[in-house]
């Protein structure tokens, strides 16, 4: 059947009514009623997160403990159904995120299968389900090994109990099955040793089953076996039989044993005419593998490229310099790299030191020769250990990354001779195309995870916005040419991939990451703040203090007053970060000392000596960093992919990470504000008309000078967004989508063209020129670069754009265009240009 084209998809987070603490839900019937709003806004489709049965009290449900089933706490099916019949008599559709690679198995009581498991061992019909290590050489005599016991020789807590009539084995609030069979010893270790799992001390680094990076709550299954994929697809063959959804999202698939396989049997049950992205994060220099069935990743790639386009790179000596004097590290390349390769090896032989030995002897079974004989288990593990943390990948078995393994091997062989023979034993096993090979991929992409995105980007801390998944924090910045390459390849090879700002996973929002990256627009004054702010208010570690006050800068109110809300949301942020960080305080090893030195820090920079100077710095900043919002965002909307627009970021959003950044959204504020601008003769219309009426002072921006206008002289004139910025916000994106849905040719496999500005200010424009054939433009969006920068270098200065031949109208403004133009014309009202071609017959 002929589908809706996907033109731009909006990110909605479910959650039951138990996932929050005042019992609000957001669930099927929930978005439903937004759905004539986000009609509106311009998306074709709803993008939903997972929509399988997850604990009652998940805020995600990527924790999934029954795949079979539609999650109740959502509406159940039924809900799924009035929710896709209410999309589609809107025009929209709907794409759903999938969870293959794990399921949640924190309570063993809700998850079927997982109890079915521990209650029969390896006479369960789910036990080939899960990828569980029965070898007898796994440290739990052969069992399945649990990591639960507070402390070694625990077992004398466990206590025989009885729930719903089936007796069970307690320790403390943990609850796990009994044998049939083994229930009649009065011993409850005696009952213990009869099952066919052992509970063991959690630090004991022995864990029987894969796990979801290092989390035990989350067992990976064996989406390789046939059986395993049908069953924990049926919902969505259901979803597809009933063609209730679009396309598919899938979390993680690097996690599987044969991501490739899996795909082509994913694209083989939803067919060829649905979507179909995968959230895989790429290397800077890594290629997505065109022969994965599969129509892009979920856009951490252009995330990067994106932020980066709108850094000022010639900030990078000052801003290492300052970093050299907070942290102790510059922070850049060789580092960063340094760190992610120490912090990689040190979760390789901690963390995951259970994956590491199950490997490693996975390498011997698999290894038909006696080569190996001789190294012994340290050197073998040690190799691993090191191999592992050198591989600049998540996995590389990729057939476009087919040289990656032997260049690190030949690499390691030459600069440590000692290990040659461990290494050719681990190529041997690697050879051997069988577990080996497999736990080795699964192994290095847990290890990149936890190393890089989960520890290192919390240390790290000359610019804290670089630091998000895929981010390249060592590489300062794009540059505009490979900008527009990496934008051009990305039209021509993946002109389907989705695009995105923000997500439920990034560290902080496109906006928070937008103030941040303003700060390299005057580096100078960036590094005065500091100095001042850490002298008057000594923060307990110098990188942490660098790391934390860039971040509190972000999320600073613009208008500089503090709020409570805000303090408490960014104590909750310190928390997470500093146990990420690990260097002081960890999640099972809190330092309280340390935890409240920085809390008290965090309340001194709030209400304390230092208060006035950051709120002082943060206006110019924030006002400047709205720009790049607007400009930025543009650029995301009108270049190639499909674009996402993550639930509420259509206002300005000062989130943080999870679980901050899955609040509630205010649909009441954001419709109040798209009728206002489907009313007005223009978008900036609207934000200038809701301003005065509003009677604030409306500053507008002319070229070359700011004036502040009262609301009288404002409306002779439009704003400059430094007020109303969540209306302009949603300005911007509402044309740009409607734009999109109704050039849907110049978009999805249509051509692409970088724009270039002429003069002295040539290097403050960045913009790019869609249309439905090479050379044939029908759409440019032209947006500012550093901002801050530009006014202190005299303003634009005759710098010119320009056009291709024909009218162009300015669906921000209303205004239009023709030939060589100004930039202080164009960007008279707005950081931010969109331009599109009239017809001849218009």
């Amino acid at each position: 059947m002929t589908r809706r084209p996907i033109t731009a998809t909006y990110r909605l987070q479910l959650r039951g009514p138990e996932a929050d603490p005042s019992g609000r839900a957001f669930g099927f019937a929930e978005a439903e009623a937004v759905v004539p709003y986000l009609a509106e806004l311009g998306v074709s489709h709803l993008y939903l997160s997972p929509i399988l049965t997850a604990p009652a009290d998940s805020a995600h449900s990527y924790d999934v403990i029954d795949p079979t089933e539609v999650n109740p706490a959502f509406g159940g099916i039924a809900g799924l159904r009035s929710l896709a019949a209410t999309a589609r008599e809107h025009g929209l559709g709907i794409i759903i995120d999938i969870v293959p690679n794990h399921l949640g198995v924190d309570d063993p009581r809700q998850n079927p299968w997982w109890w079915d498991v521990l209650k029969l061992g390896r006479d369960s019909e789910y036990e080939s389900y899960f990828d569980i290590d029965w070898h007898d050489d796994n440290g739990a005599g052969g069992k399945l090994g649990l990591p639960v016991l507070g402390a070694e020789g625990d077992e004398d807590k466990l206590t025989l109990d009885e729930i719903d009539g089936e007796p069970v084995l307690r320790y403390y609030d943990n609850v796990f099955p009994v044998r049939p069979g083994t229930e009649d010893a009065d011993d409850p270790v005696t009952v213990h040793d009869a099952q066919s799992y052992r509970l063991m001390y959690w630090k004991s680094g022995i864990i029987g089953y894969r796990r979801f990076f290092s989390v035990n709550g989350l067992a990976g299954i064996r989406q390789e076996d046939p059986v395993v994929f049908e069953h924990t697809h049926r919902v969505l063959s259901r979803l597809i039989a009933e063609d209730l959804i679009d396309g598919v999202r899938v979390d993680h698939p690097d996690g599987l044993s044969d991501p490739f396989s899996y795909l082509g049997r994913l694209r083989a049950l939803i067919g060829e005419d649905r979507w179909l992205v995968v959230e895989k994060i790429l290397g800077v220099d890594e290629p997505l593998d065109p022969r994965l069935a599969v129509d892009g990743t979920t856009g951490y790639d252009a995330l990067r490229e994106l932020d980066g386009v709108f850094i000022s790179r010639d900030a990078e000596d000052t801003l290492s310099m300052l970093a050299m004097q907070q942290s102790g590290s510059a922070w850049d390349d060789a580092a960063v790299t340094a760190t992610e390769q120490a912090l990689k090896r040190s979760v390789a032989a901690d963390e995951l030191a259970a994956e590491v030995r199950r490997l490693a002897r996975a390498v011997r079974r698999d290894n038909f020769s006696t080569a190996g004989d001789g190294v012994s288990e340290r050197m073998l593990t040690d190799t691993i250990i090191e191999l592992v943390a050198a591989m600049p990948v998540y996995r590389a078995d990729y057939i476009s990354l087919s040289r990656v393994t032997a260049t690190v091997v030949a690499e390691m062989t030459r600069r440590f001779p000692s290990r040659r023979d461990a290494l050719d034993l681990i190529t041997a096993g690697l050879l051997a195309d069988g577990e080996a090979a497999v736990r080795f991929a699964q192994v290095c992409g847990a290890v990149m995870a936890k190393g890089v995105e989960d520890t290192t980007f919390y240390r790290a801390c000359r610019l804290v916005a670089l630091q998000e998944v895929g981010g390249a924090p060592g590489r300062f910045g794009v540059g505009p040419a490979e900008f527009h390459l990496l934008q051009q390849e990305r039209s021509v090879l993946w002109p389907r991939t989705m695009t995105t700002l923000s997500t439920h996973d990034t560290k902080r929002s496109e906006d928070v990451r937008a103030r941040i990256i303003e700060v390299t627009d005057i580096p100078g004054d960036f590094a005065e703040m500091v100095r001042e702010v850490t002298a008057i208010t000594p923060p307990p570690d110098g990188t942490t203090g660098h790391f934390l006050l860039q971040n509190l800068i972000g999320v600073w109110p613009a208008d500089g007053r503090m709020t409570d809300s805000v303090r408490e949301r960014f104590h909750a942020y310190a928390t997470k970060a500093v146990r990420e960080a690990g260097v002081h305080t960890t999640w099972t090893d809190v330092d309280e000392g340390f935890e409240q030195s920085v809390s008290d820090w965090i309340d001194a920079l709030c209400s304390g000596p230092a208060t006035e100077r950051i709120a002082a710095y943060v206006e110019p900043l924030a006002a400047a960093a709205v720009q790049i919002t607007l400009g930025r965002k543009l650029l995301h909307l009108i270049g190639p992919g499909v674009p996402d627009v993550y639930q509420g970021t259509e206002f300005v959003d000062d989130s943080l990470v999870d679980p901050d950044n899955r609040r509630f959204v205010d649909y009441t504020a954001r419709n109040q504000t798209l009728e206002l601008l489907s009313a007005a003769p223009s978008p900036v219309a609207a934000v200038c008309e809701s301003a005065i009426a509003a009677g604030v002072s409306v500053p507008a921006h002319t070229g070359d000078t700011d004036l502040e206008l009262t609301p009288e002289e404002a409306e002779d004139t439009y704003p400059h967004l430094k007020v109303r910025a969540d209306m302009a916000k949603q300005a911007v994106v509402h044309a740009a989508l409607g734009v999109r849905r109704d050039e849907p040719g110049s978009f999805v496999g249509g051509d692409y063209q970088a724009v270039f500005a002429v003069g002295p200010a040539e290097s403050h424009v960045v913009g790019i020129a869609r249309g439905p054939e090479e050379r044939d433009v029908h759409v440019i969006a032209l947006a500012v670069r550093r901002p801050l920068r530009l006014a202190a270098e005299g303003g634009w200065q005759h710098t010119t754009v320009t056009l291709p031949e024909g009218t162009w109208t300015e669906r921000l403004t209303g205004r239009t265009f023709s030939g060589v133009q100004e930039a202080a014309d164009l960007f008279a009202l707005l950081p931010a240009a969109l331009l599109v071609r009239e017809s001849e017959e218009g």
